[in-house]
């Protein structure tokens, strides 16, 4: 049987000791004791593989400890896959909504440079400098 030490993951996943002791203080992950030592199973190293691919993809760890609790391979899994699906679906749709609020952002900044620009290019050079004291004098009179 397989067996990794709290190490070996944490190269593997590039996590730290410490995500992965949190892991298995908030019960998702369940290794034996021999002594002070952490053993880790293969089933252990699937979960927080599956943990931190949830994580990449948006998932509260409170969400991805009932959908990977959801596994049961005598029913094909199917409950599983489809709340798995149904979150997945979710979370496309807030980054392509916050993806819409990014495009029109950078479309304002995009906006506010060129006017920017044009607002400089018409000014004389000497003058340019000045302008932000003027303006400043010119409101405080």
């Amino acid at each position: 049987m397989a067996s990794f030490s709290i190490r070996e993951l944490t190269r593997e996943f590039g996590v730290t000791s410490r995500t992965i002791r949190h892991y298995e203080d908030i019960g998702l992950l369940t290794p034996e004791r021999r002594g002070q030592t952490r053993v880790y199973s293969a089933a252990d190293r699937t979960r927080l593989k599956l943990i931190l691919r949830g994580k990449r993809f948006g998932l509260s760890l409170e969400e991805s400890r009932q959908i990977i609790q959801m596994y049961d391979p005598a029913a094909g899994n199917r409950a599983q896959l489809e709340r798995l699906l149904e979150r997945l679906r979710e979370q496309r749709e807030s980054l392509l909504a916050r993806r819409r609020d990014l495009d029109a952002m950078l479309e304002e900044l995009d906006a506010a440079e060129s006017a920017c620009l044009a607002a400089l290019a018409g000014q004389p050079k000497a003058a340019r400098g000045t302008t932000a004291t003027r303006t400043t004098r010119r409101t405080t009179r």
